[in-house]
């Protein structure tokens, strides 16, 4: 059977941003035809926010936290822990002062369940803080010389660029690939995010991914094009 995984941010919505409600509408309509999963490093009350309930507690499970923290209509059915070493938070402190990029906002290292989000900006930014940073880590490819550090420094514990402006640290396997043991060896898995590439937050679950497609997509608005390009063509 055809199965539906979707990250949120930058797939689903803008980036830390609640989901356009046209097409809200249109993917709640999705659901109730079709059998989907949500997995995303943000904890669930963020995906509530983006999502809201009538997504979340009707697809069959909205895995947060990398899927260390796992949600099924609306309560929590399975949770894994992170404990990660004081060499760690030495290294994203040291980070935090030595970057170039100005602007510092607030909650730079939020603890989740099962995983660390590291963001120089902070994530009590603004969209157009946000977006600051964006430009500046583009040029600079500030995150993804924090995550080489962490990967080449740390045993068992991994590193990947998330969403625009963080870091998803986690211990080695307990990123989104491991939402895989809970599906069927003939589960067609149709996998949709915009972080697929080497070093992104989807590459790990896109790579171990055998079962079916992946669709690396742009935004929202590229998912949209891609899952009505499908309708389309089954036709």
């Amino acid at each position: 059977m055809i199965r539906y995984v979707f990250d949120v941010d930058g797939t689903l919505t803008p980036s830390r941003s609640r989901i356009d409600e046209e097409f809200r509408l249109w993917f709640v309509d999705f659901i109730s035809k079709n059998s989907v999963w949500l997995v995303t490093g943000s904890d669930y009350d963020k995906t509530l926010e983006q999502l809201g309930p009538e997504i979340c507690e009707n697809v069959v499970t909205c895995y947060n936290c990398q899927g260390n923290d796992v949600w099924h209509r609306g309560k929590r059915v399975n949770t894994k822990s992170f404990t990660a070493p004081k060499d760690l938070e030495n290294l994203l402190l040291g980070w935090l002062q030595a970057s170039l990029f100005p602007l510092r906002t607030g909650n730079h290292i939020e603890k989740r369940r099962g995983m660390w989000n590291f963001s120089i900006v902070g994530r009590n930014a603004t969209m157009d803080e946000r977006a600051e940073y964006v430009k500046y880590d583009e040029l600079n490819r500030e995150r993804e010389s924090i995550a080489y550090q962490i990967n080449s420094e740390f045993e068992n514990i991994t590193a990947t660029v998330g969403g625009e402006t963080g870091i998803d640290i986690g211990r080695t396997g307990g990123d989104k690939r491991q939402i895989l043991e809970d599906f069927n060896e003939d589960d067609d898995i149709r996998f949709f995010g915009d972080k697929m590439e080497p070093g992104g937050n989807d590459y790990p679950l896109a790579k171990a991914n055998k079962r079916g497609k992946n669709y690396h997509v742009k935004d929202w608005r590229d998912t949209y094009n891609k899952l009505t390009q499908m309708a389309d063509t089954a036709g």
